[in-house]
């Protein structure tokens, strides 16, 4: 029996062979009779060339020459201006409104502030330290407030000085918090 069986497994296997008349038929009809219709290219105008005129002025990409600011800086030069010489503190690299106050302790005598900043980090400062990117400087500290001075531009080569709140209630990225 087993003899048989395996002489007529090839028989079985040669009689199933594939079929695809039917479909190579098909395929060469549908390629007959299909029309490709493709949108020619669109046709652009040529635009006349432009010419610049302006290059006897100032280049957008230089500063302007001194002498405008010379000009300002000349005729207000009695008037209040920052300390920029000295060195910044890493508080001044926030601005009001990205700071807020976590906590306040006094230690021999002196009353610190802990501040945090937007990006979580956590400063100490205290009495006359430098906060703010308008040059703040604290002026007093006392009861979850800390009172900050700070130093605005007027436009006339002059500045302001505005004073400014931080409470233990505000939160970082708060608009009333100033």
């Amino acid at each position: 029996m087993k003899k048989i069986m395996i002489c007529l497994a090839p028989l079985l296997v040669a009689g199933c062979q594939v079929q695809t008349n039917d479909l190579a038929e098909y395929v060469a009809n549908v390629k007959q009779t299909t029309q490709v219709n493709i949108e020619p290219y669109p046709e652009f105008e040529a635009m006349p060339a432009f010419e610049y005129t302006a290059n006897t002025l100032r280049s957008p990409f230089q500063r302007p020459k001194s002498s405008v600011q010379e000009t300002v800086t000349t005729e207000r030069a009695n008037c209040l201006q920052p300390d920029f010489s000295r060195s910044k503190h890493p508080l001044e690299a926030y601005g009001m409104d990205a700071l807020s106050i976590s906590g306040m302790f006094t230690s021999l005598g002196k009353q610190w502030v802990l501040v945090t900043t937007n990006d979580g980090s956590l400063y100490k400062a205290t009495l006359g330290d430098h906060l703010g990117l308008f040059f703040g400087k604290i002026t007093s500290i006392e009861n979850g407030t800390v009172s900050i001075t700070e130093m605005l531009p007027d436009g006339a080569g002059c500045w302001q000085k505005k004073q400014a709140k931080l409470t233990m209630s505000s939160q970082a990225g708060e608009n009333d918090n100033v």
